[in-house]
């Protein structure tokens, strides 16, 4: 187990983000958490990533311990974030690691900054959603907006467990949930799922992912998602995982085995693909 390493607040001006700063070597990874939660999301993973590369783990604007603007807080405005505590940093390349909105973040980083990633990890992405899903997102807008946002967004977040996860995984995330401002859950669920480019809805996350040319790895529980997202790869070296039967937070529920396939696939990078 290694000790926290150089945890730090990055003063960009307009906001500060809180960040933890572990290892060396490599291209850096950057872990990016998803809705509502924050940079705890990676504590399962950080000692084993960080044995031999440098990892940085951040809290989004508005979440975990950085600051929270009354506006701002949706997935461009969080991946020009990191653009500048990359550069705060001399980070001029990393391997992004998102999670559900993180994703889309990291997506953003890669079709946007291509000179700034290496390549991309999304674990359960928050895009790509359409028939009853992309239906009910409206409601669920108007239900943030209206109701107790904290518990509302505690009852939307039921979908991302499955049977075999675990009670503690639903309590660790609705803490952070309660404890993320209302503005900030309402602001970013609505620029994913809401207004006139859905990113978070086809087609407009087709197009977003068209734009990535770097290698990608991500991981699904539902193999048709997989499947449409497998279709618009554009590196040789893109693959999609299926965890049929994991939840939403696959990560979180198998720890060890993610962290293998990622290392794994890391590895391969640069190597010429099979043909």
């Amino acid at each position: 187990m290694t000790a926290i390493e150089r945890p730090c607040f990055a003063d960009l001006g307009d906001i500060t983000l809180f960040y933890t700063d572990h290892g060396e070597g490599g291209t850096p990874l950057l872990l990016v958490h998803g809705w509502g939660a924050d940079s705890q999301e990676w504590v399962w993973h950080l000692p084993a990533l960080s044995a031999d590369r440098r990892v940085i783990a951040v809290d989004l604007r508005g979440h975990g311990y950085s600051t929270a603007p009354e506006s701002g807080n949706n997935p461009r405005r969080m991946a020009g974030d990191l653009v500048r505590l990359c550069a705060l940093l001399d980070i001029p390349r990393v391997v992004a690691v998102g999670h559900s909105m993180g994703a889309v973040i990291v997506s953003l980083l890669a079709a946007e900054h291509p000179e700034l990633v290496e390549a991309v990890v999304t674990v359960e992405p928050g895009y790509g959603y359409t028939g009853f899903v992309a239906e009910n997102m409206p409601g669920m807008i108007q239900a943030l907006r209206k109701g107790d946002t904290g518990a509302i967004a505690v009852q939307i977040d039921e979908w991302s467990y499955g049977a075999a996860s675990p009670d503690w995984l639903r309590l660790w995330h609705a803490r952070r949930l309660r404890a993320t401002p209302p503005h900030v859950l309402i602001e970013a669920f609505e620029a994913l799922f809401g207004g006139d480019e859905p990113i978070g809805l086809r087609p407009h996350s087709d197009e977003l992912l068209r734009r990535r040319a770097c290698p990608v790895l991500t991981f699904w529980f539902d193999p048709a998602q997989a499947d449409w997202e497998r279709s618009l790869f554009k590196h040789p070296q893109s693959r999609a995982v299926v965890w049929e039967g994991s939840g939403h937070r696959l990560h979180e529920e198998r720890p060890a085995e993610f962290v293998s396939v990622v290392t794994r696939w890391l590895k391969t990078l640069g190597r010429a693909p099979r043909s």
